[in-house]
């Protein structure tokens, strides 16, 4: 191939899967992989340190659904299904608490356009089969006492829950550990190509790794690993998201449900940890890979949530933070087997990667095992994107009775 060459470089390593990319979705396909009895080396320079770390780890595909993305709601809520499970399986297996929490998510309008805007979205839940139960002002804050009398109504949705996203992948990194991954703190630089075939990986820090596999879980940088055929490329981009970080009183919370609204227009979400603090965001910028905090951003983020929950003014900040998510051209992400034999590809979550860690682990397992994935989640091919070859998949996606192994 034209655009891959092999390496020169001495083999220093040798497994059966390398993963690259240590974030959330890096991190549980690597620990899959270490479970199925493979040896598995994870390459990140800073693993769980990115976007993933600054998340809010809402497990929203409720309150969470957009217009026409209805096979995202399907594999978002064929992850949300698994969650329980998972949760209590990564709890044991690293003996920590990953703060998961099943607080219900409340959806809030502030104004009168606010309260159209939701009325539309509690219409296409409905359509959807999707359960939300509608509440009027005076229901909103008997579940939220501490709410802005302004609020004009909104949706109580039981099922979406949360998870805290710091002790997830704090804990992914023991479970790691303790599984017998292989966690390298480099960067992969190209990858190695024989015959066609990519056969591992040479890293910045001048080592070559060569596996069977190779996985590349990178994120926004999932795009940048050298040597790939620009069709091989994984067009994702980085979304910039604004994150503030509140300290309240643990014995008297302000919140008790996972709060999502739309003030004036501008989306907000507030998520009550059980530790007292609070994560309000995130602005969505599309600036590259900026990671520089701005008065505009923080800013209204804090005047949003005071206007939603007038009592924010009187709590410490205690962080503002950035995560760049890992967008593709359709809001979708890409999992699945890439057009170069021996590289998989599990990228481009953009606002779902903390919900959808545990169906990618398992479908990426799926594709490790057999080859293929199960069927009806060919809606979600890396190769979608290459229309010259591929006319993309023509399944619209998995159904709620998705099959891929829990």
């Amino acid at each position: 191939m034209s655009t891959v060459s092999t390496s020169s470089r001495p083999v220093r390593s040798v497994c059966d899967v390398i993963v690259v990319g240590g974030g959330v979705i890096g991190l549980t396909i690597a620990w899959r992989a270490a479970q199925s009895g493979r040896t598995a080396i994870l390459l990140d320079p800073s693993p769980a340190s990115g976007a993933s770390r600054q998340a809010a780890g809402l497990l929203a595909p409720v309150t969470e659904v957009h217009y026409g993305e209805d096979a995202l709601l399907q594999l978002n809520l064929a992850s949300a299904r698994r969650y329980p499970a998972f949760a209590a399986e990564l709890e044991e297996a690293s003996g920590t608490t990953i703060g998961y929490r099943q607080t219900g998510t409340l959806a809030l309008a502030f104004d009168a356009d606010d309260k159209a805007a939701l009325d539309d979205l509690h219409t296409y839940q409905e359509a959807l089969g999707l359960s939300s139960q509608p509440q009027s002002p005076r229901e909103c804050r008997q579940l939220e006492p501490f709410l802005s009398p302004a609020v004009r109504g909104g949706l109580l949705v039981e099922g979406d829950h949360q998870v805290d996203s710091r002790r997830l992948i704090d804990a992914l990194l023991v479970a790691c550990t303790r599984a017998g991954v292989d966690i390298r703190h480099d960067a992969a630089g190209s990858v190695v190509v024989r015959d066609g075939v990519v056969v591992g990986i040479d890293t910045l820090g001048a080592e070559s790794v060569i596996a069977d596999q190779t996985v590349l879980a990178a994120g926004c940088w999932s795009g940048q690993l050298k040597g790939l055929p620009p069709h091989v490329v994984p067009p994702v981009r980085p979304v910039k998201g604004q994150i503030v970080r509140l300290a309240d009183d643990i014995d008297h919370p302000l919140l008790r449900h996972n709060v999502r609204a739309l003030v004036r227009g501008r989306p907000i979400y507030l998520v009550p940890r059980a530790d007292g603090e609070i994560v309000v965001g995130a602005t969505s910028e599309e600036k590259g890979f900026d990671t520089i905090v701005t008065v505009e951003g923080a800013g209204d983020l804090l005047a949003d949530a005071r206007e939603l929950l007038p009592r924010v003014a009187e709590i410490a900040l205690a962080e503002i933070s950035v995560g760049l998510r890992p967008g593709s051209p359709d809001n979708a992400p890409m999992i699945g087997a890439s057009a170069l034999p021996g590289l998989s590809v599990a990228t481009g979550h953009y606002r779902n990667g903390v919900l959808l860690a545990p169906i990618t682990a398992d479908l990426i397992s799926e594709l490790l095992n057999t080859g293929a994935l199960p069927t009806g989640f060919d809606r979600f091919d890396p190769r979608r994107f290459d229309r010259s070859s591929n006319p993309g998949p023509s399944n619209p996606g998995p159904s709620n009775s998705d099959t891929v192994p829990a």
